[in-house]
């Protein structure tokens, strides 16, 4: 049983990496409009804003942050840390000057913690 399940999870885990590879393929973050990049983990969610043409990360936010922790009604995976992160990282991407990026899903459906990571950017001012 657990054989299977182990097999089962790097098949998930290889078909998100294929995903993300041809994301990037098309999806690259230049100095005028950086790309916002979402992972996540079993525990956590993060986001970046990067400069891919410096390779330069300008601005990120996770829900393993201790300002981010307290403010979290429940666990630091679900949808509303999603949303806190969000907000977070547009926030501090508007402070250092960004107001357009590209969304990069990081290979991952575009559902559920993903959608709701990038609505509250959307909502805190970020344009995609």
């Amino acid at each position: 049983m657990t054989e299977h399940v182990t097999k089962q999870i790097i098949r998930k885990r290889e078909r998100r990496k294929r995903a993300h590879l041809r994301v990037r393929q098309r999806v690259r973050g230049t100095a005028a409009r950086p790309r916002l990049s979402v992972f996540k983990s079993l525990r956590f969610i993060y986001a970046q804003v990067i400069d891919d043409e410096r390779g330069v990360t300008l601005a990120q936010a996770n829900s393993m942050d201790a300002d981010l922790k307290g403010k979290l009604p429940g666990s630091a995976s679900g949808v509303d840390a999603a949303k806190l992160v969000g907000t977070t990282v547009a926030e501090r991407a508007k402070s250092q000057g960004v107001e357009k990026v590209v969304f990069d899903r990081g290979g991952y459906v575009y559902h559920g913690k993903v959608k709701a990571l990038a609505d509250a950017a959307r909502e805190s001012g970020l344009q995609f």
